[in-house]
């Protein structure tokens, strides 16, 4: 049994923000890896989040975040269960993340269940018409274009996009490790976002990159 030391566990606090005790289960859990260790602290806020989810979270704020020089706006309403987390510190830096991360990432939807049906049949028969070119046999073509539509799906919900502070996670597991620590139902239950002079003709930009370069600057 590898020995827990005093620099491990703060080393493992810094880079999960997990409490002392947990970080040192982890820590014996995983003999001392310090990756295992912060897997296992990001398994168990998963499971935590999961019990939880079930509990009813109508408290919460609506945050906003604006990027430099007003190009994008976001408004997107995070819930809590109460109106005493809602104040926390950590919870309204939670929201301000995930409104920058709709203003960078561009999601069109919450969660995979919100996607319609006919936005996904659209991109299904077009991956089965570029497959077909391929002569591929159907039940190959299937597969292929069963995980085209699933990566499509991801791409475009703010849950499992990846979180732009942290591209390891997803949004979801992140909100996950929040729960965990918080001790609260969390969820995103519905964001706007705002692209100046969107449908109009115009210069192209790429405001994502400059949402990103931003981030990295705070």
């Amino acid at each position: 049994m590898a020995q827990i030391t005093a620099s491990l566990v703060k080393e493992l606090r810094e880079k999960t923000g997990a409490g002392m005790m947990d970080c040192k289960k982890a820590l014996k859990e995983s003999d001392g890896d310090l990756n295992k260790a912060v897997e296992y602290l990001r398994t168990k806020g998963l499971s935590d989040a999961a019990k939880k989810s079930d509990r009813v979270a109508a408290e919460g704020i609506v945050t906003s975040y604006i990027h430099a020089g007003g190009k994008i706006g976001v408004l997107v309403e995070v819930n809590s269960e109460t109106d005493f987390v809602a104040k926390n510190d950590e919870f309204q830096e939670l929201a301000r993340d995930i409104a920058m991360h709709i203003c960078a990432s561009n999601p069109k939807y919450v969660s995979p269940d919100e996607v319609e049906q006919s936005v996904i049949k659209a991109e299904k028969d077009i991956y089965i018409a570029k497959a077909k070119e391929s002569g591929k046999p159907d039940h190959i073509i299937e597969k292929i274009v069963e995980g085209q539509v699933n990566k499509f799906v991801n791409s475009i919900c703010l849950l499992t996009q990846p979180f732009v502070k942290n591209p390891d996670l997803t949004v979801e597991q992140y909100i996950a490790e929040k729960i965990a620590k918080i001790g609260e139902n969390i969820r995103v239950r519905r964001f706007c976002r705002y692209e100046l002079g969107e449908g109009l003709e115009k210069k192209e930009e790429n405001f994502a990159e400059e949402v990103m370069s931003q981030i990295k600057k705070d």
